[in-house]
């Protein structure tokens, strides 16, 4: 398993368990949420299992669970990373060389 794998797993199971505890911090019944979103239960039970959900299911327990607006900031504008910063500074701050002191093929005297 390559390590994009394990990490997009890890992530889908904590998107799983924050909205499993939004619907408990909510007091709603798996049932109750399932009716108020229009997922079916069985759809509902399989997510908070497995992390397992269509975007479309996700975002109508997002509404019921009033975390909807989460999802309007997800990708919003690409950031950029440290080394293109970092290079981008280095760019700028980067000064015209000089041409060494005295004339090519001399040497100086010690």
């Amino acid at each position: 398993m390559a390590t994009n794998d394990i990490d997009m797993n890890v992530v889908r199971d904590r998107i799983a368990d924050r909205f499993k505890a939004r619907r408990l911090a909510m007091n709603l019944p798996q049932q109750e949420l399932a009716r108020r979103s229009g997922v079916p239960l069985s759809t509902l039970k399989r997510f908070e299992r497995e992390g397992l959900i269509s975007l479309d299911s996700l975002l109508r327990l997002a509404t019921v669970l009033d975390c909807l607006e989460d999802f309007e900031r997800l990708a919003a504008e690409p950031v950029p990373t440290s080394v293109a910063v970092s290079l981008d500074a280095l760019l700028e701050a980067r000064k015209p060389r000089r041409r060494a002191t005295g004339k090519r093929g001399t040497r100086h005297a010690v």
